[in-house]
């Protein structure tokens, strides 16, 4: 007898997690192949096993809006497609359903909320006109190195209340925690992997408790260390909730600086109309998040027999959402590939995420592009990149290593 194993399948042409299509930016046309012929595909040999992709931004969605289907818990194989072992595998609030994701999230969501913002846009903007101010004009400067990690992890610090000076720590345990690639399975690595995550929690533990002796605040880590919900978490909890809010504290917002700069010489007239219309500018902050990316794509795991698509997915299978594709949806984004500033609809870009799971921080991320779009604008500057990136081998996040530039003001 047929079972739902059996079943035929869209075999995908190519496998879309190789981390080369993005060290090489050559992703484009493997993904348009797939919008168009099938928007549901299966690749079932991988670096991380077999899984489904999904990639127009309608079924993106469906997925997103369908926790009960699709899981995003650690118990059912976590958010990365990446198959983590049990001493990695997170238990974070992201890495959750319902009821424990509704509760935690409830605790962090304040620190957020529209009265904070007023106050972390002040000290974004503070702390980047600090970081412009000390950049050479006329010289090469490493655009990711000089303004990109400072300014992102620099608010890390701030959110935490720690010391600016301990930025390298934020930045080594942050790309420890969101590394995704076929080379670090071994045993080595994750050793080092468990070692860099310790030192973090140890840290962070002496924060806690710091704060846990003082009253009650109307931040972050106060939020956390006196709630029900995260005030008594185990020592992996702690870590993977530490690790999830510095991954997206920093890493969506760094890299999408890195694409500034790409879009930017790319397309120089768009900087020409944020001259002549300086209202633009939060439209480009969105625009910017849609067009770069910077989470490659967000995992499921169907928890149930379902159909998506045209497909039926059996249950335990694995389901990759990839929302660099469905930021390029033609049927929503008309010239996808093309950075307009104007765009109408940018903000219905996946680049956060959607549904329940959408990224807490996301208006934080939308301040800190947009203070950095009105500071290149205000000081008549343009980034000028001087040879090609180096990008980030993963196919989790979309961004850069290093990225060399001159800053020339604008004639």
């Amino acid at each position: 007898m047929a079972t739902l194993a059996d079943r035929p399948k869209a075999i995908a042409p190519f496998d879309v997690s190789d981390v080369s299509l993005y060290v090489n930016d050559t992703w484009r046309e493997p993904f348009a192949r797939l919008r168009a012929e099938m928007p549901v595909s299966w690749c079932a040999e991988s670096a991380y096993g077999g899984y489904w992709s999904v990639v127009t931004h309608d079924l993106v969605g469906a997925v997103e809006l369908d926790p009960a289907t699709y899981s995003s818990s650690w118990e059912n194989g976590n958010i990365v497609i990446a198959d983590p072992k049990p001493e990695s595998n997170l238990q974070n609030f992201i890495a959750a359903d319902p009821p424990v994701h509704t509760e935690q999230r409830k605790v962090i969501a304040p620190a957020f909320a529209p009265s904070q913002m007023a106050t972390r846009e002040a000290q974004v903007r503070a702390r980047c006109a600090e970081i412009l101010d000390a950049l050479p004009v006329g010289e090469t400067i490493d655009w990711v190195d000089s303004v990109s990690v400072p300014l992102t992890i620099g608010m890390l610090c701030i959110l935490f209340d720690m010391p600016l000076d301990e930025w390298e720590d934020l930045k080594r345990w942050s790309d420890y925690a969101s590394s995704v690639n076929p080379d670090n399975d071994n045993d080595a690595y994750r050793a080092e992997w468990m070692g860099q995550m310790m030192e973090m929690l140890g840290r962070f533990d002496r924060l806690l408790a710091v704060r846990k002796g003082e009253p009650p605040a109307d931040d972050l880590v106060s939020r956390m260390i006196h709630s029900e919900a995260m005030g008594q978490m185990s020592p992996i909890e702690r870590l993977s909730n530490i690790a999830l809010l510095i991954v997206g504290g920093n890493d969506t917002t760094r890299h999408s600086m890195g694409g500034l700069v790409e879009v930017l010489d790319r397309w120089p007239e768009q900087l020409d109309r944020l001259h002549a219309d300086r209202s633009l500018i939060p439209n480009a902050a969105q625009e910017l998040v849609r067009w770069q990316s910077p989470v490659t794509h967000m995992r499921r795991t169907a928890v149930r027999d379902a159909e998506l698509g045209g497909q039926r997915i059996a249950k335990g299978e694995k389901v990759i959402m990839w929302y660099l594709s469905a930021n390029r949806d033609e049927s929503v984004f008309p010239d996808a590939e093309c950075f307009d500033v104007a765009r109408a609809n940018a903000r219905r870009h996946r680049g956060f995420g959607h549904g329940i799971h959408r990224c807490v921080g996301a208006r934080l991320a939308e301040i800190q592009l947009a203070t950095l779009i009105g500071e290149i604008v205000a000081r008549n500057w343009r980034i000028v990149p001087q040879g090609a990136p180096e990008r980030l081998a993963s196919p989790f996040l979309h961004g850069f290593v290093h990225m060399p530039v001159r800053i020339e003001l604008r004639g």
